[in-house]
């Protein structure tokens, strides 16, 4: 098809004034690269034209050749600014609950019954006395224990995923998620005790939370280098959930910046960090230092119904992140992290078994305490009332693939250890009662330490699946950050016991979509998994006290999902 003069020139004057208005438009926001290459397109063009107007004919071809390229320099200008990613899993969870144990009515009912016989208006001397009589004689009965059954549970789980590089060293990132379980909008459950189970700020986006859009992660990173160190300055709410080894799992890219064992907790912050590998010589060598704030005490989060009475501090948290080695097959990573002031809690909502205040009513300067139960399942606003101490953690993890060795399996092991510094006993009144500070009870202000091992393997299986084999253990006074693990049942990084789970990702379109079906065995062995509230005992040996949330013994779990990321 030839093109008559008139069109020629119509369509030539049309192309350069596209030319012209996009690139005065996009010139304020176009980085001197894209500019530059920009340029070399509109010279190309010319060229083309004034090639084309000597032969004195266009043809079709000539006209789709240069209409491609009018439409890709628009695309690059406009999109090039924020690229979108989508994640989105449709999951189904079968979760049987073998063995909890909890305290029987009779001694609930004793919260609720006014001196003697019961404890509702009592002093806390009055209480205290009473329950250490009730310990001496023997008279605190054993837990009732009864088994519990979520035969199918669905969830959807989404992630829009947000890019935006504005210079060679300077770029966006931030994440926006719902995740909510099937003909649920609450996004409250019952508290069993863990972090997991308040609807905290750390936890908004990563646990079933109603069908609210929450800001998951967002932040800025400058980049630069000096004398041959890379250097990186980064601010905002931080990549700080799903972090190494989970990614196995997840069949994902690394999903955050600390190692999953100690934190998976969401948080806003501050990081520098540095690249070693040309200072050292050792592959892939970097450093980080990371800063955070897990709780601000003066915001609308804490007191308020008692501002003039509060001294809480605020929790600030500061670490590093510490690649030793990485030469692409092989990583190995040390993390350290210490919070100080941590609270008895953070301000968030649950639904609590029965609410507790204490009030001087007699004038005497002691206060008592009364109990309220809660029959509807109401939900309440859960506000902490004292810093409780501080806390360490540093967790070494190995990956690596062992193919060079015997067999394209990918393998994983972290060695973990925390450290709590209890520094009084909480003000909140039942763990006040309780004599409850940083995994401690009974007034008994001790130091602990905690440790655990995580470690799995994935194995390469026809049409391109994986079977991955997990196992982690912690000890009695084993604690972490990880509270926004993505579980139904509770972060089994946290467990103080033994947490089995194997399962096989079949992709049917890549990674872009693929399926997984896996299995899990909780074998708690302490109680208070995940809570750094009072002194873990036994679950064999605990007793109706330390059952006043429920305590779970064993969990099965069975899960199927299917997962598309694009």
């Amino acid at each position: 098809m030839q093109l008559s003069k008139p069109s020629l020139i119509r369509l030539t004057t049309a192309i350069i004034i596209a030319i012209a208005v996009l690139t005065a438009f996009y010139l304020p926001a176009i980085a001197a690269d894209d500019l530059e290459s920009l340029k070399k397109e509109v010279d190309a063009l010319n060229r083309k034209i004034e090639k084309m107007e000597k032969q004195g004919a266009w043809v079709k071809d000539d006209v789709d050749e240069l209409s491609t390229r009018m439409d890709a320099a628009e695309m690059h200008t406009a999109t090039d600014k924020l690229s979108l990613g989508i994640e989105f899993r449709t999951k189904a969870d079968s979760i049987h609950y073998e063995d909890i144990r909890s305290a029987p009515p009779a001694l609930i009912q004793t919260f609720f019954t006014p001196p003697p016989n019961g404890f509702n208006g009592a002093t806390l001397s009055q209480i205290q006395t009473a329950i250490g009589g009730m310990a001496m004689s023997g008279n605190i009965p054993p837990p009732q224990s009864y088994d519990v059954d979520n035969d199918i549970i669905y969830t959807n789980k989404f992630r829009l995923n947000m890019k935006g590089v504005v210079n060679p060293h300077l770029k966006f990132d931030g994440r926006l998620a719902a995740y909510k379980v099937f003909g649920d909008s609450t996004g409250v459950k019952f508290n069993q005790g863990s972090l997991g189970d308040i609807s905290f700020d750390g936890n908004s986006s990563s646990l079933p939370h109603g069908d609210v859009i929450h800001l998951e992660r967002a932040y800025f990173a400058l980049s630069d280098e000096y004398r041959n160190v890379p250097v990186s300055l980064s601010l905002g709410r931080r990549p700080s959930t799903d972090g190494p080894p989970l990614e196995y799992g997840n069949y994902s890219l690394v999903g955050g910046s600390p190692v999953a064992t100690i934190i998976n907790w969401q948080f806003d912050g501050a990081s520098l960090g540095f690249g070693l590998e040309n200072l050292t010589g050792v592959p892939g060598a970097s450093f980080k230092i990371c800063y955070g704030v897990g709780f601000e005490s003066d915001w609308g989060n804490s007191t308020s119904l008692n501002y003039m009475e509060s001294d809480l501090e605020d929790v600030h948290m500061l670490g590093f992140i510490s690649d030793l080695y990485d030469n692409g097959t092989t990583n190995l990573m040390l993390n350290y992290a210490r919070a100080w002031d941590i609270t008895d809690g953070f301000t968030g909502l649950s639904v609590m078994p029965f609410i507790v205040a204490k009030a001087d009513n007699n004038g005497d300067g002691e206060s008592e305490y009364y109990f309220e139960q809660n029959r509807g399942g109401y939900i309440s606003r859960m506000e902490p009332q004292t810093n409780i101490g501080d806390w360490d953690a540093a967790s070494l993890l190995l990956r690596t693939n062992l193919k060079p060795y015997v067999a394209d399996i990918d393998f994983f092991l972290a060695g973990s250890w925390t450290h709590t510094d209890p520094s009084q006993i909480s003000k909140n009144p039942f763990f006040e009662i309780m004599g409850m500070g940083l995994l401690s009870s009974n007034g008994d202000l001790m130091s602990r330490h905690g440790y655990s091992i995580y470690t799995g393997a994935l194995f390469p299986m026809p049409l391109q699946a994986r079977l991955g084999l997990e196992y982690n253990m912690g000890t009695k006074y084993w604690f972490n950050f990880t509270g926004a693990e993505d579980s139904l049942i509770g972060s089994k990084l946290a467990a103080r016991g033994e947490v089995y789970e194997a399962y096989y990702i079949q992709p049917l379109f890549e990674r872009h979509f693929f399926v997984k079906l896996g299995g899990q065995h909780y074998d708690y062995r302490y109680t208070g998994s995940g809570n750094p509230l009072g002194e873990p005992v036994s679950i064999a040996s605990a007793n109706a006290l330390n059952a006043i949330n429920p305590v779970t013994d064993k969990v099965y779990n069975y899960y199927l999902s299917a997962t598309v990321q694009f």
